[in-house]
């Protein structure tokens, strides 16, 4: 008699466990598929999937989410691609007109960083100002800080800078740019259609 309880409690156990995994598995199909149709209307695709497949199961079909996480992705490689053009600075032999490219386009992502910071804050809160207000602060520094990685690269497009310092130096630059142009095209969206 124990014995065929103790299976009925596994038994029902394990229906639960499929239940719930099936569930799980639902609910991350359902976000995969969120951010394949999201990220299908972004500048990068690849990117955007590469990026936020991850989330799938946190996102779900979450606008909101959607966008708060592409604004910490965003924030986060600009702060990694802080750190190794940091490293760079440090590079011996490299000539004046590099050392001045390299300080500008790092006060730049020290602007973008703040900007990216501000608006992850301001997407968290909820009160004071209203959505729209909100929305529209968000937008502007996310825009300002996409601004600021195309002024970063200007001191990098003069014949007299090294090649593989320029290669390294736009190969992080471009990848925080597409993010963050990721991240404005899932805020404006979700502005729209709260």
């Amino acid at each position: 008699m124990a014995a065929l309880l103790i299976l009925i409690h596994l038994a029902t156990l394990l229906n639960s466990s499929l239940a719930v995994r099936k569930l799980l598995g639902t609910q991350t199909n359902i976000g995969t598929e969120f951010i394949r149709t999201s990220c299908g209307t972004t500048t990068d695709p690849g990117l955007c999937m590469t990026t936020f497949s991850g989330y799938a199961s946190e996102i779900q079909a979450s606008p909101k989410l959607l966008a708060r996480t592409a604004l910490s992705v965003s924030l986060n490689t600009t702060r990694s691609a802080s750190t190794v053009i940091v490293k760079l600075s440090k590079s011996h032999g490299l000539k004046p007109k590099e050392i001045a490219a390299i300080r500008d386009c790092l006060e730049e992502l020290k602007d973008s960083v703040d900007e990216l910071k501000r608006a992850c804050d301001e997407m968290g809160s909820g009160g004071g100002k209203s959505f729209e207000l909100r929305m529209s602060d968000i937008q502007t520094w996310v825009s300002a800080a996409l601004t600021d990685e195309d002024t970063c690269m200007d001191g990098f497009s003069g014949k007299y800078i090294n090649g593989n310092l320029k290669t390294t130096v736009r190969r992080q630059i471009v990848k925080v740019a597409h993010l963050i142009s990721i991240a404005l095209a899932f805020v404006s969206h979700y502005a729209a259609h709260p």
